[in-house]
């Protein structure tokens, strides 16, 4: 007979700038499968050069990892499998929970939130999120090269999106997200009560430099 027990845990994140009474906007970006974090914030490097003191990024790194080949070299992390699931998604509830209060502490009460997920992440975010939203949302959400799951709740997917801004992203060539599930997407949030935007750039299943710049001058007002 299968039994649970809860443990302590140590997750660990990544973070460009400090926050402090400066911070104007502050990243949540979470990665997806196969990704570590000290990797995928790179992507954001830019982002925080161009506003040192006003943006900070944090970047949390799923708990659990594995080789992503053979049983050496290259370290992946994934934010969940099928295996286990319910407690995976509590799991990753307490972390992120955890890890935006941490931050959102030491930020003045007018810091914009924005929250970006790739990939993966995009699932795991957005159920998060749903969560929590009669209690707080971010000021943008980000879904890249992913999708808002299906299997969340009708009135806690109306509660996080109602005029939520919501930018939908995938490359014009990505394997994963064509731009017809883009389309679908765009619909499915928007039935919710999203301002949805959709962006496309050419390129695969990545991030793209140019359109990331343009979400992060677009939150600053």
């Amino acid at each position: 007979m299968e039994h649970h027990i809860s443990v302590a845990r140590t997750a660990r994140y990544q973070q460009l700038g400090e926050i402090s009474a400066a911070t104007r906007q502050l990243w949540l970006v979470v990665h997806g499968y196969g990704q570590l974090a000290e990797y995928f914030i790179r992507h954001f490097t830019p982002l925080h050069a161009a506003d040192p003191l006003g943006t900070v990024i944090v970047a949390p790194e799923a708990l659990s990892r594995f080789y992503l080949t053979g049983t050496a070299g290259r370290v992946g992390a994934s934010w969940m499998t099928r295996a286990d699931r319910l407690a995976e998604i509590e799991d990753q509830d307490t972390y992120l929970t955890h890890l935006l209060a941490n931050a959102l502490a030491g930020c003045p009460a007018s810091t914009r939130v924005t929250v970006l997920a790739f990939s993966q992440g995009t699932a795991t975010v957005s159920r998060w999120l749903a969560r929590h939203a009669n209690r707080w949302r971010p000021q943008q959400l980000v879904l890249w090269a992913g999708d808002f799951p299906a299997d969340i709740e009708a009135e806690k997917a109306r509660q996080l999106l109602q005029q939520l801004s919501v930018a939908l992203v995938s490359g014009d060539q990505d394997a994963y997200v064509s731009a017809a599930t883009l389309q679908q997407q765009a619909a499915l949030v928007g039935q919710h009560g999203a301002t949805v935007t959709t962006l496309s750039f050419s390129g695969g299943h990545t991030l793209n430099a140019s359109l990331l710049q343009q979400l992060h001058t677009q939150a600053m007002g």
